[in-house]
C-alpha cells in the first residue's frame, strides 16, 4: 500500500469513526436519503438546512426559518427568519448557498457525502460550510484551508453520487 494510499484509508476511517455514530444521530432527527444523487442535500419537502435561515449565518447566528418565508432556488427550498433575509437573499442568491450542496464540508474533503447538524458551520471568505456534527467539526477546524482545498477537488467528482455509493 502506498503512502497516499494509506493515507486516504485513515482518513476514511477517521472520517467515518466520527461521522458514523452521528450520521445515526442526525438520520433518526432529520431526513437525510443516502440513496439520493441530487447534489443538493434537502429533506422530503426539498428543504435544504433542515429549515435554517441561510442568511442568518452570515449575521453570526443560525435562526431557524419559517416556510411562511420561503424561497426556491436551483431546486432548493429555503426558509428564512424573516421577510428582510428573504429579500436579501433573493437579490444575490449564489452569495448565500452553503458549499457543497449543503452537505458535510469533511465528508466532501475525505469523498463522502454526509448529512449536517446546522449549529456545526463555519463562515470563511464569505462562504457557509457546514459539518455532520461537532467532533467532525473541530477535526475540519484543525486544517479549514487544506480540507476546503480537497473538498473544491472532490466535489465535482462526488456530487451527482449518492451518499450509499462512496
Amino acid at each position: 500500500m502506498t503512502l497516499k494510499n494509506a493515507f486516504i484509508a485513515s482518513s476514511l476511517a477517521v472520517a467515518l469513526g466520527f461521522g458514523g455514530a452521528a450520521l445515526l444521530t442526525a438520520t433518526s432527527t432529520y431526513a437525510y436519503d443516502e440513496t439520493s444523487t441530487s447534489a443538493i442535500n434537502v429533506d422530503e419537502q426539498r428543504v435544504i438546512l433542515k429549515g435554517y435561515d441561510t442568511v442568518s449565518y452570515f449575521q453570526g447566528e443560525p435562526a431557524e426559518g419559517s416556510s411562511r418565508f420561503a424561497v426556491e432556488h436551483e431546486g432548493a427550498l429555503y426558509y428564512f427568519a424573516n421577510a428582510e433575509n428573504m429579500k436579501t437573499f433573493q437579490a444575490n442568491p449564489t452569495a448565500y448557498v452553503p458549499q457543497y450542496g449543503g452537505y458535510c464540508a469533511m465528508g466532501a474533503a475525505l469523498g463522502k457525502k454526509l448529512d449536517v447538524d446546522p449549529s456545526q458551520y463555519k463562515v470563511v471568505d464569505g462562504k457557509l460550510y457546514l459539518n455532520v456534527n461537532a467532533d467532525v467539526f473541530k477535526k475540519w477546524a484543525e486544517d479549514v484551508s487544506g480540507n476546503i482545498a480537497k473538498a473544491d477537488a472532490n466535489w465535482p467528482l462526488i456530487k451527482d453520487l449518492a451518499p450509499n455509493a462512496l
